[in-house]
C-alpha cells in the first residue's frame, strides 16, 4: 500500500495529540464543574446509569475517526495495472541568439527576454512534442537535449542572458549546424528548427548552411526579433555608468532586423518567417508551420497506474462517527431508576465537540487567499489584509499574494506597508502583473506625496511616481489610466515647482530691496557729510577773504578811489568764482552718486536673475563653465577589444554584438 498524498500524513501529529489533549482536559473540566455546582451527597445520585466507560469509549471513537479521515485525505493505493504509454509528437529544436544585439530595447523590455517569452509560449503548445534548446552567439552549443520534460526545457529557457557563450558576435551558421548534428541521430522523426534572432549574421555562411540542412530533411522557420529601424546598443562599463557599444571606428553601433536574411533561410528549407509582434505569433507558427506536420508514435517504458483505496478509510470513518452518535452514556435502567434522576440540562455532547473541533481547526489554522478576496470585496479592507499577511507567511514567494497584499494596504491608506508589497511584485516573470504594480506604486507614491507637509518630501515622492508610471506604460503603451496619471501628476509637480520658485523669487526679491535700501542711506549719509565738510570750508573761506580785505583797505586807505573800486570788482569776481567751482564740485558728486546707485541696482538685479535661475534647476553661465572644465578629464571612449583567438582568426570585421 502506498499514499499519493504523504505529507497529509503529517497531520496525524498535528491533529491527533491535541485531540486527545482536548478530551482529557474536557473530562477533567466537567468534572470539578460538577462538583462545584452539586453538592457531595446528591452527586451520586444524579450519575445514577452514567457510565464513565462509555463516555471514554465515545471520545476513543471520535479520535479513530478522525485518524481515518486524515489517511483518507493521504489517498491510501493498493494495487496496481501496467500500461504503455504511448507519445506522437515531432522533434522541435529551439535555437535563440544571446547576443549583445538582443539586448536593444526597441521591443520592450528587450529582444533577449521577448525571445524568451516566446519560446515558453511555443512549449506550452507543443505538450506532446519533444523540445530542445541551442543557444548561440559567436558559437553555439547545445543547451538542453530533446526532451519531453518540460520544466528541464523552461529552467534552460530561464538561465539564458548575454554571457551564457563568452565569444561575442553572431553566428547563424554555426546554430544551424548544432541542430544538424544534435538530429544526426534522429531518423523517424520530422526535424523542426525555429531560430529566434534579429538576423545580424557575421559569417555570411547561414543561408548554405539551410541548404544542407534542407538536404538532410529539416525545416527552419525563422523569427525576427526586433524592428528594421533598430535600436543604439548599450552597454554598462566598470564603473556602472551607461555608454554605447562601439565599432572600430569609435561610432554607436545601431543594430537592425535583418529580415532579408532570415526569409531566405527560411525558404531555402520551405520553411517561412514570421516577425515577432503581439501575442500570437507562436499560435500561428504552430497552427500553420508545425502542427500540419506528420507526428509519428513514439512507444514510453511500462508504467504502473496504481489503484485509489481512499473509499475504504472514509467508509470507517463514517460508521465510527454514526457509531459515536447513537451509542448513549447511560446504560439501560428500569423504570424505577429512572424516575430518581434528576431533570437538569446535559452539557454538550462529546460528538457535536469533536465535529466542531474538526471544523474549526482548517479555518483557525489556514487563512485562505479566496476568503481575504471576498472580505476585499466587501470592503472589509483591514481583514483581507491580515488574511493575505498569513497566506504569505506560508508562501512568500508568491507575486499575486504580495500583489493583493499591497492592494488592500493601499485601501487602509497604509502606503508604505502597500510601497513594500508591490515592489515585491516586481520578482514575477508575468509583465502583465509588473505593468499592474508599478501603475498601483505610481498611485502609492503620489498618495505618499500628497499626505506630507513638507514639500521637498512632497516633490521627492511625485517624482518617483512619475519614474513608476513611465515604467507601466513601457510595459504596456495602451494603459489609458497611467497615461491619464502620469499627466496629471506632472501638471502637479510642475505647479509645486512654480510655486516653490515665486517663493525664492519673492524671498529674493525682498532680499534686493533690502540690501539696495541700505546703499541708498548709507550714499545719502555719505553725501550729507560731504557737504556739511564743503560747508564749512567754504564759510572758512570767505571768513580769511574778508579779513584780508579789510586789513587791505586800513593799510591802502590813502589810495585812490578808482583802485578802491577796482578792489572791489576783483573781489566781487574772485567770489563769483569760487561759487562756480563749489556749484562744479556739487554736481560732479551728485553724478558720482547716481553711478553708485546704477551701479548697485544693475548688481542687485543680476543676482535676483542668477537666484531665479538656480531656483529654476538651471545653471549659471559660471556654473555651466566649471560643470565643463571638471568634466573634460572623465571623458573616456569605450573601446572593445577581441573576445578569443578563434574570434581574430575568422575571415571578417571584428564585430562584438
Amino acid at each position: 500500500m502506498t499514499f499519493a498524498a504523504k505529507p497529509m500524513l503529517w497531520l496525524l501529529l498535528v491533529l491527533i495529540l491535541p485531540l486527545i489533549a482536548f478530551f482529557w482536559w474536557a473530562w477533567r473540566k466537567r468534572q470539578q464543574l460538577m462538583t462545584q455546582f452539586t453538592s457531595a451527597r446528591l452527586l451520586g445520585h444524579l450519575k445514577v446509569g452514567v457510565s464513565p466507560s462509555r463516555q471514554k469509549f465515545r471520545m476513543a471513537l471520535v479520535v479513530a475517526a478522525v485518524v481515518f479521515l486524515i489517511l483518507t485525505l493521504a489517498r491510501p493505493q493498493w494495487g496496481f495495472t501496467l500500461e504503455e504509454a504511448r507519445q506522437r509528437g515531432l522533434d522541435i529544436l529551439v535555437a535563440i541568439d544571446t547576443s549583445n544585439s538582443m539586448l536593444a530595447e526597441d521591443i520592450q523590455p528587450n529582444r533577449l527576454a521577448r525571445a524568451r517569452l516566446a519560446a515558453l509560449d511555443l512549449m506550452h503548445r507543443a505538450r506532446t512534442d519533444r523540445m530542445g534548446l541551442v543557444a548561440f552567439a559567436g558559437t553555439a552549443f547545445l543547451q538542453c537535449p530533446l526532451t519531453l520534460d518540460d520544466a528541464a526545457f523552461s529552467q534552460s529557457i530561464d538561465s539564458l542572458d548575454t554571457r551564457t557563450i563568452s565569444e561575442g558576435g553572431t553566428a547563424l551558421a554555426e546554430a544551424i549546424n548544432t541542430a544538424r548534428e544534435t538530429f544526426k541521430n534522429e531518423k523517424d522523426n520530422h526535424k523542426v528548427l525555429v531560430l529566434f534572432t534579429d538576423g545580424e549574421d557575421q559569417d555570411m555562411g547561414a543561408v548554405s548552411a539551410a541548404e544542407k540542412a534542407a538536404a538532410e530533411g529539416m525545416l527552419i522557420f525563422t523569427i525576427g526579433i526586433g524592428t528594421p529601424d533598430g535600436e543604439l546598443l548599450r552597454i554598462k562599463d566598470e564603473r556602472g555608468r551607461v555608454d554605447y557599444i562601439r565599432d572600430e571606428q569609435g561610432q554607436p553601433v545601431k543594430s537592425r532586423l535583418n529580415e532579408k536574411l532570415l526569409q531566405e533561410i527560411a525558404e531555402a528549407t520551405k520553411g517561412f518567417y514570421l516577425p515577432l509582434r503581439g501575442t500570437k505569433t507562436m499560435d500561428m507558427l504552430y497552427e500553420q508551420g508545425i502542427a500540419p506536420l506528420p507526428k509519428s508514435d513514439k512507444a514510453s517504458t511500462l508504467l504502473k497506474r496504481f489503484h485509489e483505496r481512499y473509499h475504504w478509510p472514509l467508509s470507517i470513518a463514517i460508521i465510527l462517527l454514526i457509531a459515536e452518535t447513537f451509542l448513549p452514556d447511560r446504560k439501560r435502567t428500569r423504570p424505577e431508576e429512572s424516575r430518581m434522576r434528576s431533570q437538569t440540562s446535559s452539557a454538550m455532547p462529546t460528538s457535536t465537540v469533536a465535529i466542531l473541533l474538526l471544523l474549526a481547526l482548517p479555518l483557525s489554522t489556514f487563512a485562505s487567499p479566496s476568503q481575504a478576496f471576498r472580505e476585499y470585496q466587501a470592503g472589509k479592507y483591514q481583514d483581507a489584509l491580515k488574511d493575505y499577511e498569513n497566506s504569505l507567511q506560508r508562501k512568500s514567494n508568491d507575486p499575486r499574494l504580495h500583489f493583493n497584499a499591497g492592494t488592500a494596504a493601499y485601501q487602509t491608506q497604509q502606503y508604505d506597508e502597500a510601497t513594500k508589497q508591490f515592489n515585491d511584485t516586481l520578482n514575477s516573470q508575468d509583465i502583465q502583473l509588473q505593468q499592474q504594480a508599478y501603475y498601483n506604486l505610481g498611485n502609492t507614491y503620489f498618495r505618499l506625496g500628497q499626505s506630507d507637509k513638507d514639500e521637498k518630501k512632497k516633490q521627492e515622492a511625485w517624482e518617483n511616481a512619475l519614474k513608476h508610471y513611465e515604467s507601466a506604460l513601457k510595459l504596456n503603451q495602451q494603459d489609458q489610466d497611467a497615461q491619464f496619471n502620469h499627466q496629471f501628476v506632472q501638471t502637479q509637480l510642475e505647479e509645486l515647482k512654480k510655486k516653490q520658485q515665486q517663493q525664492q523669487q519673492n524671498q529674493s526679491k525682498d532680499q534686493s530691496k533690502q540690501n539696495s535700501k541700505d546703499q541708498n542711506q548709507k550714499n545719502q549719509e555719505s553725501q550729507d557729510k560731504q557737504d556739511q565738510q564743503n560747508q564749512e570750508k567754504d564759510s572758512q573761506s570767505k571768513s580769511d577773504q574778508q579779513t584780508q580785505n579789510k586789513s587791505q583797505q586800513g593799510k591802502n586807505g590813502q589810495e585812490k578811489k578808482d583802485q578802491g573800486q577796482e578792489s572791489n570788482k576783483q573781489d566781487q569776481e574772485k567770489s563769483q568764482s569760487q561759487a562756480k567751482n563749489q556749484k562744479e564740485q556739487s554736481e560732479k558728486k551728485d553724478q558720482a552718486a547716481q553711478n553708485q546707485a546704477a551701479q548697485s541696482k544693475e548688481k542687485s538685479e543680476e543676482e535676483q536673475r542668477e537666484a531665479a535661475m538656480m531656483a529654476a534647476g538651471q545653471m549659471t553661465p559660471q556654473q555651466a563653465k566649471q560643470l565643463l572644465d571638471s568634466q573634460k578629464g572623465e571623458e573616456e571612449v569605450l573601446r572593445l577589444g577581441p573576445s578569443s583567438e578563434k574570434q581574430l582568426g575568422r575571415n571578417r570585421s571584428l564585430k562584438n554584438w
